[in-house]
């Protein structure tokens, strides 16, 4: 059965061109205005003084104005190339630099955020296949950093998958973030063709084990809508992480980074939004944030302030 069947509404693609389905219209509930201001500004030019990096802008996030404007951001830690070749992600792939172990990031990412009086942050990286512990050591420095230096600031991570190792897992959950996040991204038959290096029972895996080594930290995930998958399997990917002890679900449009990246099949409805976010809720998730703009980090400061307490 398809969507269509189902009665779920459908906004066409087009014809195909070269065997590929055309680019279906942007609709209007997804402009978004330029990066402005002086908050803006000072946080870029601050980011560039400490050498550092925002997945904001390695991401092409569509709510970089709003939460650069209110003068947050979610910092990428050890370094700008993925040793993944996910095909919704504008983040550089190839062959990254070794990390130095004397490296300042820790630090640097503590002090900006001491800097622009930050309540809640959000840290994040690429995925780092190539070293022994798929860099969560390095997370960990970076939580306690962050801790040690802005007093009562909270601390939320997004993390890779580190390959399935629990070893290093445990080094990030033993570091006290309130809230560890890892998202699935899309539903479990897309994976091949969407995020071909990741396993959807490893992400799941993963979430499961953060309950088992701490019942204090809040976990998170998200999921992208467009790709291709339909309403059922949304909902039975949502199901998924509610079964791991998920406790915060982000569900947002998926909006494809270049032409050479993979295409967006269908835009969702602002309506449809609500309908995923209700249909979330009744499953018993402690925060819902779905919307044709949500991202991971979207209101992450809120959703802190109201659950770690």
């Amino acid at each position: 059965m398809n969507d269509r069947d189902r009665g779920i509404p459908i906004r066409e693609t087009g014809r195909a061109q070269n065997g590929r389905p055309s680019k279906p219209p942007r609709p209007s509930w997804l402009r978004v205005r330029m990066p402005h201001g002086k908050a803006f500004e000072d946080l870029k030019r601050l980011m560039r003084l400490k050498s550092l990096h925002t997945v904001c802008e390695e991401a092409v996030c569509p709510n970089m104005a709003e939460c650069w404007g209110g003068g947050t951001a979610t910092f990428l830690v050890l370094g700008r190339i993925c040793t993944r070749s996910c095909r919704f992600c504008a983040v550089r792939t190839g062959n990254p630099a070794p990390l130095s172990m004397d490296d300042r990031e820790p630090f640097e990412v503590a002090e900006a955020a001491a800097a622009m009086h930050l309540r809640h942050v959000v840290i994040t990286s690429v995925s780092r296949d190539d070293l022994d512990d798929g860099g969560a050591a390095r997370f960990a420095e970076t939580i306690r950093s962050v801790h040690g230096r802005v007093r009562g600031c909270t601390v939320e991570v997004l993390v890779p998958d580190f390959g399935g190792d629990v070893e290093a897992l445990r080094k990030v959950v033993d570091a006290r973030p309130e809230i560890l996040g890892h998202n699935v991204e899309t539903v479990e038959r897309l994976y091949g063709s969407v995020r071909p290096q990741a396993v959807y029972g490893r992400s799941l895996a993963l979430l499961r084990n953060v309950k088992k080594l701490s019942m204090e930290v809040l976990t998170k995930s998200g999921l992208m809508a467009g790709l291709g998958e339909t309403r059922d399997e949304l909902l039975e990917a949502m199901a998924d992480l509610r079964e791991v002890g998920c406790d915060i679900l982000t569900v947002g449009q998926y909006l494809s980074p270049s032409a050479g990246h993979f295409p967006v099949i269908r835009y969702y409805t602002p309506r449809e939004f609500e309908e995923l976010k209700e249909s979330a809720e009744a499953m018993g998730f402690a925060w819902v944030e779905s919307g044709p703009l949500v991202r991971s980090s979207y209101h992450a400061e809120r959703q802190a302030r109201t659950l770690c307490r």
